[in-house]
Parts: C-alpha cells; structure tokens; sequence
C-alpha cells in the first residue's frame, strides 16, 4: 500500500506556523501541487529532497473513518508542518459497538410518550451527549419512528464539535437546540450545564433530571459534578445514566495495527530528530493492544524503561485518554490535544516537532 496521498491540482492548504514567540498560528493560502513519479528512492538517494518531495510522514488515527467524509483525514491530508512536511493520515478501526437493546427500547417509549421534552409531565428535562456512539443510536431511535419534534426547544448539551455536529444532523422538522460544544471535556461541559440548566430553570427548586445516554464505558465526572451533595438543593440537578450501546476491541485490530506499522517503517526516511510516524489515540478502548504492537508493556502489563523506537511517537484526542495512559499503564504519550479536533491534533503535533527541530 502506497501512503503517498493524492492531491488535486490546487486546493485549499493548512499551513502550521510559528511566530518568533512560538504560538502558533493557522493560516490558509492557495497552493499548487504538481504529480511526481519514478521509482521509490533510498534514504540516502532522499537527502537531496525537499520536505515537499520526501513521502509524506504517517499518521495512524486509530477510529473509524467517517463516511461520507472525515474531517482528519481532510485536513491533515493538507497540512504542512512547520518545516513542510506532508501526512498521510491512515484509519486503523480500533472500536466495535452495538446498540444496546434494553436501552434503545427505553429510549424509543420516552419519545414515544414526550417523557423527554419540557412538558410539566416530562421525566427528564434535558439530554447530554459526550459520545457520537449516542448520538448514532439516539438517530436510530428517532429514524425507527419515534417523533422528536417536541425536543426543538429542548435543552441537549454537547461535549465538543464533532458530536454537536452529529445532532445537528439528525432529521426531523427543526433543527435541535444543542449547546455547550466549545467546552471540550466532560468536566467543563458539566460547569457549563450547571449555570446554564439552571439559568433555563430558575426559580425551581428542585430542577428536573438530566438523561445522559452512555456507552457501557465512560467516566463519571458529569453526574458526579451534577449532584455534588455540596451543592445548594435548588442548583444540584439529579442525572439518570442510560446506556444506550456497547464497545468492545475490534478482533482484527492487533493485526491491522502491526501490519499498518510495518508498512510505515518500510518507507525510507531521510535520518532526522523529527518523527517517522505518529499514533493518535482517541479512546482508552484499544490502548493496550496498540502499546503491546509497539512492544512497550512488560509481562505485568506496564511500560518497560528503555523499549521506544525513538520514531514512533503517540498523540492522544484529550486528557481523558492520555491519563488513561498514564494511570493504567505509566505511559506518558508525547502529545495531548488541546482541543478535541483535527485542528487541536494538528497543532499539538506542530508544537512538538517544532520544539525538536528548535
């Protein structure tokens, strides 16, 4: 497989850039790419290369590509790092989910009945979304019959953009009411809902419950920050968690994921401090099958000292995952995105290599 990744004649460049400071600065400017040939060179025949003509550095995104398009791979497929270099994001699908039966026919009754909307009668009174697992099944349910017109004035919160943009999505007759994407995490989204909520339901002295739809796996910082016994009665706000769909590892992803690095360490690289290839982890699901692939845990399932390439270098989506790393295994991976996006991704791998190369 060829990580060369193809361009059209001109399109719309993401330029990584540094001021003399350091910050980084995204810039977008119009660019020309012209096809190039011949045989694959040796790293010695590479040296003479311009960072534009040397193969572009891989990236593997261990998720799923979105269909019909990815935001990753479209913008780092554009991206030029600091010093020119190009990647080629590469999706190695880590995560397999079901629909949880029990919860999807929980889910279907409640909007079925208008049990979820702002009606005096209504069980819950708001929805929150940390996961676009949730927000598939939370569409299926909708797409299986059962209305959702009554949720268009509906509070439904939202962790970041990609699962805001998955709600935005979903069809029915107006568009759904969804907030709190610019928090990032579901510590500061669980802040933002406590002001918020309680600003929709002032003067109530008990607010009504929040429904938050989870996967079998997730953290409990938002119904923990909710009804945090410390809080006053009339701003703590009761949440009912319902899981909604399961994860497990996928069975071929070991092999997918040691074939995928093979492939990347037989391109040959000009020698450079710079990374041969980065990981981006974006889930706890997975990490010990990828951190065995790159033969870091010893027999007691930790990091042993002394065990990395010194190519091979691991970003992950957000905190969440990277203390997941740290904590279950002592990794300390070598980016964590600011934000949880393409863009936050990019400019934490900008960051890195520059500082390499500073």
């Amino acid at each position: 497989m060829s990580l060369r990744t193809s361009t059209p004649a001109s399109h719309l460049r993401l330029s990584v850039c540094f001021s003399s400071q350091g910050s980084i600065g995204v810039l977008y400017s119009k660019t020309r790419h012209k096809k190039s040939g011949g045989a694959v060179k040796t790293s010695g025949e590479m040296e003479g290369l311009s960072a534009e003509e040397q193969p572009p550095v891989p990236v593997l995104l261990l998720k799923t590509q979105s269909a019909p398009g990815d935001s990753y791979h479209d913008q780092l497929t554009a991206a030029r790092l600091p010093n020119g270099r190009r990647l080629a994001p590469i999706f190695v699908p880590v995560m397999l989910h079901q629909f949880d039966d029990a919860g999807l026919t929980l889910l279907r009754g409640l909007l079925r009945d208008q049990k979820i909307s702002r009606h005096p009668d209504a069980a819950y009174g708001g929805l929150i979304f940390t996961s676009q697992r949730a927000v598939e099944a939370f569409t299926h349910a909708v797409n299986t019959g059962q209305s959702s017109s009554h949720l268009a004035d509906f509070p439904i919160y939202s962790v970041g953009p990609a699962t805001t943009r998955a709600l935005r999505a979903v069809r029915q007759d107006s568009l759904l009411q969804v907030s709190g994407e610019h928090t990032g995490t579901g510590e500061a989204l669980a802040h933002y809902i406590l002001d918020d909520y309680g600003a929709r339901y002032a003067g109530c002295p008990t607010k009504p419950p929040l429904l938050f739809l989870v996967g079998e796996q997730r953290r409990d910082i938002i119904p923990r920050t909710l009804m945090d016994p410390v809080l006053a009665a009339d701003r703590r706000i009761e949440v009912t968690e319902r899981v909604i769909y399961g994860t497990g590892v996928m069975e071929s992803f070991p092999a997918d994921f040691g074939r995928r690095l093979e492939e990347a360490a037989a391109i040959p690289r000009v020698p450079s401090v710079l990374p041969s290839r980065w990981v981006v982890v974006f889930s706890p699901t997975g990490c010990d099958s990828m951190l065995r692939g790159l033969g870091l845990l010893d027999e007691a399932g930790k990091v042993a000292p002394g065990r990395r390439d010194g190519t091979t270098f691991i970003a992950t989506i957000g905190p969440t995952t990277r203390d997941f790393l740290i904590d279950t295994f002592g990794f300390h991976p070598d980016v964590c995105a600011a934000k949880p996006s393409p863009e936050g991704v990019l400019e934490g791998i900008a960051e890195f290599e520059a500082q390499l190369i500073s």
